[in-house]
């Protein structure tokens, strides 16, 4: 018994002694928690005398680093406690927003203190804490997240970078034998392309001065329609000589100056060697070698002559030659797939992708007399609420008699004007549509509004709004309306065609598949653009490079001639020039270097101004001898174009984000 008391004894005695062992750590964590503190506030640096009255409380954010490879056992848990605490202090205090350089935060690093075989820091509130997988805490600096905000000639500098790196996108698309590339939207959706307004459209740019260089291209696709990939180079190429003279110590205004003295004498020197031209009569053939330039670099461009000689007719059709001008909107160019580009063909009228409204109807409709209507052939219909009850069978036959009887006099009306062939906005009830077919009369409905006018412009008829205004007068007039199938699918299309003096054609554009009729929908849009800009300006210059060289000699030639240093800008835009020309012959496979200077030295010995490179390897440099025609207003406006936008971004030192004034 003795020694069961003693044995009970000792255990309570040792229970005892562990009790005051955990009582005086926890002490000791306390203190050592309490000293930290203590510490945290000596470093802060003196304590005002407002602090007296009202404490002033420094929070810091705890984080951990592992010392070594060693991963935390298990026995972390009152360090995390002690993390918590912390944290807790954190977020319940008032928090002081400091800003932080690296250098404090090494000073902090040095007054870590050691916890076992972690480190412990104390930083101010600039950073956020996270843990690990082991569920250890670390820091995450917010200063690593911010952008330095670029200013002076450091922001030239990236300005510069960003949107040369969007006309080096473009580089390798220039020229008869530029590649194609391939852009894949946000939803899936591919483009295969080498137009450069479709590139850069479809490309997801975020920086801003790259932005300015997609405007470039938007600006010249929509006052030209073609060369929207050179100009876009041709910006690159300034930016990339303003880079250069920036490095070398000269003001981007001083730089902007000589390139827009520069511009002038490049814009002048073209205006010398351009070639005014008739385009109506005796050079129609001019038209369809400039058409057949702007095809070259196309996918289309096995087929370019068949092609050009469509979009010539096309626009001469709808030309009004008083004005020397062209309304796009009476040229609708139409693609389907599932034919050969051989088969694009130009309807003298128009072309609906509909069907007539009963199968049994005849196909072919020669003479046609076609009533354009904007009435439905259905009854009227009350305005305001109604209801009409039918309760007796001879109700029901006197309703039947009356919708016959009105169906049998709009058949009538359209039979008395003349009519033998219907197109309507609206839809045919199922009684008008048979009697149509009883009486041999095609027709078709559902036809948009857009489309209504096309075909009122083609036939010289009238849109007829209410069937009392039908008469013979307001018909439209066609040599023949059928009704085809197009395509592997077999589509129907009616076509509308041999109108005279029709103000409305319509380019049926076929192809392998939807990616080859869109894109050579889009070339043939190019196409359509020159031969306008030629009756709008019919003056044209030699391709191939052949004008760029001009104008480069030529500034070369003035940039002696101006004193200061806006003399190495003009210099710099001829060399810009010359880069151009240099990106074509690269992409044909020819010694770039080499090549452009020979050509070159061929021009200011013989004072020629249309050699240019053979790209097409027919053994002749002169662009006249080969019919490589560009039209001058294209080149002019590119060389404008690019350098007011060069001058804009040189002008700029500073891009200031919403946050930076928040």
């Amino acid at each position: 018994m003795r020694s069961m008391h003693m044995t009970s004894l000792n255990m309570r005695m040792h229970k005892r002694r562990s009790r005051r062992r955990r009582g005086k750590k926890s002490k000791n964590e306390d203190t050592q928690e309490e000293a930290c503190s203590r510490e945290e506030e000596t470093s802060a640096g003196p304590v005002p005398r407002s602090a007296s009255v009202r404490p002033r409380r420094h929070v810091w954010t705890v984080g951990y680093v592992v010392r070594g490879d060693k991963t935390p056992a298990k026995k972390t848990t009152k360090r995390e406690t002690l993390a918590k605490k912390m944290q807790t202090r954190l977020e319940q205090g008032p928090k002081r927003q400091e800003s932080h350089t690296s250098s404090s935060i090494h000073a902090a690093l040095g007054e870590a203190l050691v916890l076992g075989n972690l480190f412990c820091f104390f930083f101010p509130d600039k950073m956020n804490i996270a843990t690990d997988e082991f569920g250890n805490p670390f820091i995450i600096l917010r200063e690593q997240e911010e952008k330095k905000r670029l200013k002076g000639i450091e922001a030239h500098k990236s300005n510069i970078l960003a949107a040369c790196a969007v006309a080096d996108t473009l580089r390798s698309s220039l020229g008869p034998k530029g590649m194609d590339k391939i852009i894949v939207g946000p939803d899936g959706q591919v483009t295969v392309t080498n137009d450069g307004a479709t590139i850069l459209n479809k490309m997801q740019v975020e920086h801003q001065c790259a932005r300015l260089l997609v405007e470039l291209s938007q600006s010249q696709d929509a006052e030209i329609g073609d060369g929207t990939t050179g100009v876009v180079i041709l910006a690159g190429n300034l930016l990339s000589q303003a880079y250069r003279l920036i490095e070398k110590g000269l003001h981007p205004l001083r730089i902007a100056d000589g390139f827009e003295k520069a511009s002038q004498l490049a814009v002048e020197r073209i205006r010398e060697v351009v070639m005014k031209k008739d385009v109506y009569d005796a050079d129609k053939e001019l038209l369809v070698h400039a058409a057949m330039t702007a095809l070259g670099s196309k996918v289309v461009s096995s087929h370019q002559r068949h092609l050009a000689e469509i979009c010539v007719q096309a626009v001469l059709t709808v030309a009004d030659r008083e004005r020397n001008d062209v309304n796009f909107d009476l040229i609708k160019v139409d693609g389907k797939a599932g034919g050969l580009l051989e088969q694009t063909m130009l309807v003298n009228g128009v072309v609906l992708h509909k069907d007539l409204s009963h199968s049994q109807m005849p196909s072919v409709t020669k003479n046609a007399k076609i009533a354009i209507l904007t009435c439905p052939f259905e009854p009227p219909k009350p305005k305001t609420k109604h209801k009409l009850d039918i309760k007796t069978v001879e109700d029901y036959k006197k309703l039947q008699a009356a919708e016959q009887k009105y169906f049998t006099d709009m058949i009538q009306k359209v039979k008395e004007a003349g009519a033998n062939f219907v197109i309507c906005q609206w839809g045919f009830d199922d009684e008008a549509n048979h009697l149509l077919l009883h009486e041999n009369i095609p027709a078709v409905r559902w036809v948009g509004g857009v489309e209504l006018e096309l075909i009122a412009l083609a036939t010289q008829g009238r849109i007829v709004p209410r069937w009392e205004e039908l008469t013979e007068a307001k018909l439209g007039h066609a040599g023949v309306v059928r009704e085809i199938s197009s395509g592997t699918m077999g589509d129907k299309m009616i076509v509308i065609e041999e109108c005279k003096n029709s103000k409305a054609v319509t380019v049926v554009v076929y192809g392998g598949n939807q990616m080859v009729v869109a894109e050579a929908e889009r070339s043939m849009h190019d196409a359509l653009c020159v031969v306008r800009n030629l009756i709008r300006d019919p003056r044209v210059v030699g391709g191939g490079g052949s004008a760029e060289l001009a104008a480069a000699i030529a500034v070369e030639n003035e940039a002696d001639k101006i004193p200061g240093v806006e003399q190495y800008a003009v210099r710099a835009f001829a060399d810009a020039l010359t880069g151009v020309v240099e990106a074509l012959a690269e992409n044909c496979g020819l010694s770039a270097i080499e090549e452009v200077q020979r050509v070159k030295v061929k021009q200011r010995t013989e004072n020629y101004p249309y050699f240019g490179l053979d790209c097409m390897l027919k053994g002749t440099d002169d662009m006249l001898k080969q019919n490589v025609l560009e039209t001058f207003s294209s080149k002019a406006n590119q060389i404008m174009l690019a350098t007011q936008v060069v001058k804009m971004i040189l002008k700029i030192d500073d891009v200031i984000a919403p946050n930076d004034y928040q």
